[in-house]
C-alpha cells in the first residue's frame, strides 16, 4: 500500500470519527438537554391528542445574592376534553364534571350538545383532578398534558415583563407587552409537532445547531432586582393611596452604565389574570410610552449647560424681581415673590423661574436648544422595551426667547421618564449619556451565552461641570429640601424636585389646580451607585413635589444604602 492510499484511509477515518462525534453530541443534546421537552411531548402523544405543548423561554430576575429567579416561566397541568360524538350517556359526564371542574352545568350541557368532534371544557387542571377524571372511565371524556405561561411574582414588574396572549389573528400566542413582546423572537419556540423522532432530530438542522452554534432562541436574564423592585412598588402604592393620584411611577438605575434595578408604575396588573383587567391601558408602560412636562427637575440640566459654556458660574448673581415679562408674557416665581440679588445656588435652592429665565437669556436661546437636544431630550433612548416614544421639544424651534425660557424650568417641552433619567444621569456620572436597559444576558438554547453591556454614550457636559452641578445639588438637599431636615449625616445626596402644571387639552393652557410632581436624586453623590426618578400625576390636596415625593425618595435611598451595604462618603 503506497503512502497516498494510507493518507486517504487516514482522512476517511478522521471524517468518520468526526461524524461520530457530531452524532454523539447531537444525541446528548436531544436525549439529555432536551429530555424534558421530548418527555412532555411523548406524554401528550400518549394521551391521544394531536395538540402541541406550549413552550417558551424563561425571563429571570437577578437578586443581589443568589441565582436568577424566574419572572416568567412555564406551568404544567392538564386540560379536560370531551368528544361529543363518542359520548353514550351525556348525563353521566354532566353529573360527574359539574362538581369537579370550574365550569357550570349549563356550559357543560352546551359543550356536550354541540356536536363538534372535540371540545376542551377546562384548562389548567391539576394532576390530582386529572387523575379523578381518568378514573371515571367515561367514553368520550379524556385529559391531556398542557403547559402555559406563568408569572411566579404576580404583578411585580408586570409592566416591564409584559405577558403572553393571542395576537391580532386570535390564534397565535406571542408576547404582547414588555419584555415578552420586545424579545418575542428569542423567547418563542418553534412547534415541532408530534411527528418527529429522535433520529430525525439528530440530523435536523445539523448545520445550524451542531456546526454554527444554534439558533436565536433562549432565556433572558434581566437587571431587575426583585427586592428593590418590590420596595419601589410599595412606595408608589403609598403615594397613590395617600394622595389619590391618577398615576405614580419610578425608575432606579445605575447612572454610570444604565442597568435598571427597578422600574414600576401604579396602577398595574397581574399578568396571570390579564384577561380579567377591565382597563387595558394599564398594560402599556408610561415610563417609556408616556411624555410629560416635568417641571423644575429640568432646571439642573439647563443650569449645568450654562455652567458648561463658562458664561455663568455658581456665584453669578441677578436681581430677582419675582416676575419678568418675556416676549409680552409674564413669567413668575411659584409664589410671585421677589428675592432681590441672589446667586445661582439660590436659583436651585428656591427653584426660581425668574432665575432660570435669567440663565436662558444670558446664555442665549441657541445654547438652551443645543444642550437640551444633546441631553437626548426629544429622542428615544433605545431601551430594550417596546413602544418607546420620543419627547416633544418642538417649542425649541421658536425664534423667541419665551419658549426657551419656559423650557429652562421644564414647561412647554415634554419627555418620557426614561428620557428624563438618562439625561439626569449625565449630571451624576461625569457628563455622558448612559444606555438604559433591563436585560443583561441571553442564554441561548445552543449553550451560547451573550452578555449585554453598553459603553458610555456621547459626552454632553464636561466632567468638571458634572462635579460643579453635583456640588450645587448637594447643597439643595443639605439646606433647602424640607429645610435641610432630610440631610443624611454620613452620605452625600444630590437631588431636585419638580412641580409642573398639567396642560388642559380641551381649553388650552394649563389647569390651575392640577400638577405633575417629579423628583430625582443620586447617591453617594460624588461616586453614585444609584439614581432614582419618581413622579406622580395629579396628586390631590397638595401642591408641591417636596411634600409628596421627598420621603418616598429618602426611604428608598436609606433602603438601598442598607441593602447594598454602601459605605459612607462623608
Amino acid at each position: 500500500m503506497d503512502s497516498a492510499q494510507q493518507n486517504r484511509i487516514k482522512i476517511i477515518g478522521a471524517l468518520v470519527c468526526l461524524a461520530a462525534l457530531v452524532i454523539a453530541a447531537r444525541l446528548y443534546y436531544v436525549q439529555v438537554i432536551e429530555h424534558d421537552a421530548y418527555a412532555a411531548t411523548a406524554e401528550r402523544q400518549y394521551a391521544g391528542q394531536d395538540l402541541s405543548l406550549f413552550d417558551r423561554g424563561t425571563i429571570y430576575f437577578s437578586p443581589q445574592n443568589g441565582a436568577p429567579i424566574p419572572a416568567a416561566t412555564l406551568a404544567s397541568g392538564y386540560a379536560i376534553a370531551i368528544q361529543p360524538k363518542s359520548i353514550i350517556h351525556p348525563e353521566d359526564i354532566i353529573n360527574a364534571l359539574s362538581g369537579l371542574l370550574p365550569i357550570s352545568e349549563d356550559a357543560l350541557q352546551t359543550a356536550v350538545a354541540s356536536g363538534s368532534p372535540y371540545s376542551v371544557v377546562a384548562h389548567h387542571v391539576d394532576e390530582a383532578t386529572a387523575e379523578r377524571v381518568t378514573k371515571l372511565d367515561i367514553a368520550g371524556l379524556g385529559d391531556y398534558k398542557e403547559q402555559w405561561r406563568y408569572y411566579p411574582a404576580g404583578q411585580l414588574a408586570s409592566n416591564v415583563v409584559g405577558f403572553v396572549g393571542y395576537g391580532s389573528d386570535g390564534v397565535t400566542l406571542s408576547g404582547q407587552y414588555g419584555l415578552e413582546k420586545y424579545y418575542n423572537d428569542v423567547l418563542s419556540r418553534s412547534d415541532s409537532g408530534g411527528t418527529s423522532n429522535v433520529f430525525a432530530q439528530i440530523f435536523s438542522d445539523l448545520s445550524d445547531s451542531a456546526l454554527s452554534g444554534g439558533g436565536d432562541q433562549g432565556d433572558i436574564i434581566t437587571t431587575i432586582e426583585p427586592t428593590v423592585q418590590e420596595q419601589l412598588e410599595q412606595e408608589l402604592a403609598t403615594v397613590m393611596s395617600t394622595y389619590q393620584s391618577t398615576l405614580a411611577g419610578g425608575i432606579i438605575m445605575d447612572p454610570t452604565n444604565g442597568d435598571i434595578y427597578a422600574m414600576g408604575v401604579n396602577p398595574t396588573f397581574d399578568p396571570n389574570n390579564y384577561s380579567k383587567q377591565k382597563d387595558v391601558s394599564v398594560f402599556s408602560d408610561p415610563l417609556v410610552s408616556g411624555v410629560y412636562e416635568m417641571g423644575s427637575i429640568v432646571k439642573p440640566l439647563v443650569m449645568a449647560a450654562a455652567l458648561d459654556t463658562g458664561i455663568i458660574t455658581p456665584d453669578t448673581t441677578y436681581d430677582d424681581t419675582g416676575t419678568v415679562v418675556v416676549d409680552g408674557s409674564k413669567i413668575s416665581n411659584y409664589d410671585f415673590r421677589a428675592r432681590g440679588v441672589v446667586n445661582m445656588q439660590q436659583v436651585l435652592d428656591q427653584s426660581l423661574n425668574v432665575g432660570m429665565t435669567f440663565v436662558a437669556k444670558t446664555i442665549g436661546s441657541d445654547n438652551v436648544s443645543k444642550y437640551i437636544r444633546a441631553y437626548g431630550l426629544g429622542d428615544q433612548t433605545g431601551i430594550d422595551l417596546p413602544d418607546e416614544v420620543s419627547g416633544q421639544i418642538g417649542n425649541l424651534n421658536s425664534p423667541r426667547l419665551l419658549e426657551h425660557a419656559t423650557a429652562a424650568f421644564g414647561q412647554g417641552i415634554a419627555m418620557s421618564p426614561i428620557e428624563t433619567i438618562r439625561a439626569l444621569s449625565a449630571l451624576a456620572n461625569g457628563g455622558y449619556l448612559p444606555h438604559p436597559h433591563v436585560v443583561k444576558e441571553i442564554d441561548y438554547d445552543s449553550g451560547q451565552v451573550k452578555d449585554i453591556s453598553y459603553g458610555p454614550g456621547p459626552q454632553v457636559i464636561k466632567p468638571s461641570t458634572s462635579q460643579t452641578i453635583t456640588n450645587m445639588l448637594i447643597g439643595v438637599v443639605d439646606t433647602a429640601l424640607l429645610n435641610g431636615t432630610v440631610k443624611l449625616s454620613h452620605y452625600t445626596i444630590a437631588s431636585k424636585t419638580g412641580t409642573a402644571q398639567i396642560a388642559d387639552p380641551v381649553h388650552g393652557g394649563y389647569y390651575s389646580d392640577r400638577y405633575l410632581h417629579s423628583f430625582f436624586g443620586y447617591f453617594p453623590a460624588y461616586k453614585p451607585r444609584f439614581i432614582i426618578f419618581l413622579y406622580t400625576v395629579w396628586p390631590k390636596g397638595v401642591e408641591f413635589a417636596s411634600h409628596t415625593l421627598t420621603m418616598p425618595f429618602i426611604d428608598l435611598t436609606k433602603f438601598l444604602i442598607n441593602y447594598y451595604n454602601i459605605p459612607p462618603d462623608r
